[in-house]
């Protein structure tokens, strides 16, 4: 015997357990790229921090990313868009007082005119959601997550997703 505990037993549930809680864990952000029919892009208006953002929110523990990204358009927007890929993931070092994390960004595709036409927040988490041309929706966001943002857009038109950190493409 090896000493480690049998899987399907007490021993190893526990033994499980132990190493769960000993492990590093990441916070995780699922945000979505959401176009009208004329290409601008869907921002948001948080009231717990300044400046617009795009859609999405923190992944809670045991949910995927894109379960998290569909629930937490579905709360704010009342809309649950077909996501249609990946765009791009990027490290997130420590800032202010919160540990580094991982942001995913997904390609939400193109609203309908009258789901676009019908956009509104759905909870307090929201002051107001509006469509920008992609330059303005760039210039409108927080410093830190320009880069992000512009590089989850170069990785829609080119069709390939991107890998950064800190906002910037490592290759």
């Amino acid at each position: 015997m090896t000493g480690q505990p049998q899987p399907g037993t007490a021993e190893w549930e526990v033994y499980l357990a132990e190493g769960n809680a000993k492990q590093a864990r990441k916070r995780v952000a699922a945000d979505v790229i959401l176009r009208d029919e004329s290409g601008r892009i869907l921002l948001v208006n948080p009231t717990y921090k300044e400046g617009w953002d795009l859609p999405g929110g923190m992944v809670e523990a045991n949910e995927s990313p894109t379960d998290a990204a569909h629930r937490e358009l579905l709360e704010e927007l009342g809309i649950r868009p077909e996501l249609r890929g990946l765009l791009l993931m990027d490290w997130d070092p420590p800032h202010g007082p919160w540990d580094d994390q991982f942001v995913l960004i997904f390609d939400g595709g193109t609203l309908s005119p009258a789901q676009a036409a019908g956009l509104s927040p759905h909870d307090d988490e929201l002051s107001a959601c509006a469509f920008f041309r992609p330059e303005d929706a760039i210039a409108a966001l927080r410093p830190r997550i320009r880069e992000r943002v512009a590089q989850a857009l170069a990785a829609l038109i080119e069709g390939e997703p991107r890998y950064l950190e800190a906002g910037r493409p490592l290759w």
